[in-house]
């Protein structure tokens, strides 16, 4: 079996919140976003065995308690994305997803084998997941799909963690608001500060200005200041708390 390979971080403490973790990048996406920051790996070929994966997952395993992956968009690749979670949980480590949620059966099928501890879905905020056109509308149902199946496995209790991002560009306000309707409230939503040449990516002020209509705790994420969570007007006051 072999994986189409798009790289390996050993050792991350950004990726997984409160972990040290390795990354594995799958090669390949069905979405290629305009501002992905991973473009290098949206297309091409890098065929590499399972095996040589797994050593590398053991290399970091000393440093680690758990294991990323991403992309690209693993769920491409379900035969080495299974084989990889299922030798990652059969040396200790817990195994974590970055995800599109374009393949919610792979994603049930992850959560079913309990080969997965944590999930981050990344819902894009311009899909809007019910207003959008053409194919993006079927993705926007996978999506949709995804975010269900998570939200119901994180409260059965056979999906310990599990959050939703968004990435927000100026003029992507309304479209939050759509997405956040669909969040459970004790589901983590995370607004993350797009970052693209030649935009202006908006600040932590202007995120919070988004956050305050949505009237729940979120999480927002700039490059400049990390991670926060923040409760905003919800509690009548800024609230932001690191």
């Amino acid at each position: 079996m072999h994986v189409n390979f798009g790289g390996f971080v050993p050792l991350s403490t950004v990726d997984w919140r409160g972990r040290s973790v390795c990354v594995v990048f799958f090669r390949g996406c069905p979405v290629k976003c305009w501002y992905c920051h991973n473009q290098a790996i949206q297309t091409g070929e890098d065929r590499r065995a399972v095996k040589e994966i797994e050593d590398l997952i053991r290399s970091s395993s000393l440093l680690i308690s758990g294991v990323i992956f991403s992309g690209g968009e693993a769920t491409m690749q379900p035969s080495a994305l299974l084989a990889l979670a299922r030798y990652s949980k059969s040396i200790g480590l817990l195994t974590g997803l970055h995800t599109n949620g374009v393949y919610p059966d792979v994603i049930r099928e992850l959560i079913q084998q309990q080969l997965i501890d944590h999930i981050a879905l990344d819902i894009k905020a311009e899909w809007n997941l019910y207003t959008v056109r053409g194919k993006e509308r079927a993705v926007g149902k996978q999506v949709k799909d995804s975010l269900t199946l998570c939200t119901d496995a994180f409260h059965a209790g056979t999906l310990r963690s599990f959050e939703v991002v968004t990435t927000l560009f100026p003029g992507y306000g309304e479209e939050v608001m759509t997405i956040s309707q669909d969040v459970a409230p004790d589901i983590d939503l995370v607004l993350q500060q797009g970052v693209y040449t030649g935009i202006k990516p908006l600040d932590m002020n202007e995120l919070k200005k988004i956050a305050d209509k949505l009237e729940k705790k979120v999480r927002i994420r700039t490059r400049s200041d990390g991670e926060i969570t923040y409760e905003g007007n919800r509690n009548s006051g800024d609230a932001g708390i690191r």
